[in-house]
């Protein structure tokens, strides 16, 4: 809980790591997550948003105060234990210091993709919305952001069955490859 800021720092430094020791560059790296992994997503991008060329977020934990203060919420009073409890000033000041949305900036972005679920019982339609929006108001780039929301019979996990999962990561891998100038010859 109150460690939880070296999961960004690590990763950060695992990219500058990889990039150093020559695989890959800046203008080619794209990173990927969800739910948790969406937060990690949002706090590194926030962090380093230079580091990164493309970033894709799915079901993304942003909001992480507000989320956190909704004890009606299914898994928020459990989670307590790794994220903290923003009623307690301590694990407040902490918890501000990485969450997503709290920290988004007037500065240059990558390029994002935000998806989200109408239907996911874990991570509330509304806060990856919020952040999307967020991010349009504030970004000073052109890079493109966009937002995905699954209006159909989805969940946490996105859509059931083997072709729906399969559109989806096609989808993801369509985006990434078409904002790091991959296209078919």
């Amino acid at each position: 809980m109150m460690s939880k800021m070296n999961t960004f720092t690590d990763f950060i430094s695992c990219a500058e790591y990889l990039l150093a020791q020559g695989y890959g560059s800046k203008d080619m790296l794209a990173i990927e997550g969800g739910s948790a992994g969406g937060l990690l997503m949002g706090a590194v991008t926030n962090m380093r948003p230079d580091l990164f060329k493309v970033v894709v977020s799915h079901v993304p934990f942003v909001d992480v105060i507000n989320t956190m203060l909704d004890e009606s919420l299914p898994l928020t009073v459990g989670e307590f234990e790794e994220w903290g409890n923003p009623k307690i000033k301590e694990q407040y000041d902490y918890m501000i210091q990485y969450s997503p949305y709290d920290k988004v900036a007037k500065k240059a972005y990558p390029a994002l993709l935000v998806k989200t679920s109408l239907n996911d019982s874990q991570v509330m339609y509304w806060e990856p919305a919020k952040y999307a929006a967020k991010l349009r108001a504030m970004k000073t780039d052109s890079n493109l952001l966009v937002f995905k929301i699954n209006m159909d019979p989805a969940g946490h996990g996105g859509q059931s069955g083997r072709y729906n999962r399969l559109r989806e990561i096609a989808f993801d891998y369509a985006f990434i490859l078409w904002q790091l100038g991959i296209v078919k010859s």
